[in-house]
């Protein structure tokens, strides 16, 4: 039998660490995933348990298979949003930078964490259409411009800008540092950080 003496110390931070999801939503290239793994990294540093579940890792490999029709978009949010919460549950600050281009997905994502008590955050990366297909950071941009593709989120698919998100971040505007600063600021005011 294993006493509380016979236990590894924990320590302060885990003792005291309570999770949470930060869903960063935006157009493809708007910063999402560069501020949310620039936060990822002060946080690991201050001994903060960290996941980062990036939209494209994820859909290559939890949701392999998944188009890009409404319904294959869906799942794939929701998808994450069960795997952000199992983790946030159990103490992890997830940070999900994901595109989540329809209102009702992410508010289903939402009401999951509400539903089981857990912390949830949306943020809006409100980076202009005209700035992301500058940056085109995989290409997209220039690939739905020339016919390869299409269904481009705020091109010719629709986005859904949250109208009420916990952080408005307008990352063109303002330093990666800058952004991950006004981000963990809203951790800190919630009591989340």
């Amino acid at each position: 039998m294993t006493t509380t003496a016979d236990a590894p110390p924990a320590t302060a931070a885990a003792v005291q660490q309570c999770g949470a999801t930060v869903w960063l939503t935006g157009l493809p290239s708007a910063g999402k995933t560069t501020i949310a793994l620039a936060l990822a990294e002060q946080l690991r540093s201050e001994g903060r348990r960290v996941e980062v579940l990036d939209g494209d890792e994820v859909r290559t490999f939890l949701s392999a298979g998944l188009g890009f029709t409404p319904a294959d978009r869906d799942t794939n949010i929701q998808r994450i949003g069960f795997v952000a919460e199992l983790l946030a549950s159990n103490g992890v600050t997830v940070l999900a930078p994901v595109i989540a281009p329809y209102a009702a997905s992410r508010a289903a994502v939402a009401a999951r964490h509400a539903e089981q008590g857990t912390a949830y955050l949306e943020v809006h990366v409100a980076t202009p259409v005209e700035v992301c297909s500058v940056r085109d950071v995989k290409g997209l941009y220039a690939k739905q411009a020339s016919g390869e593709i299409s269904g481009l989120t705020g091109v010719d698919d629709p986005y859904e800008v949250p109208t009420a998100p916990d952080l408005r971040i307008e990352a063109h505007t303002q330093s990666v540092a800058q952004s991950a600063a006004a981000l963990r600021a809203l951790l800190t005011e919630r009591g989340l950080a």
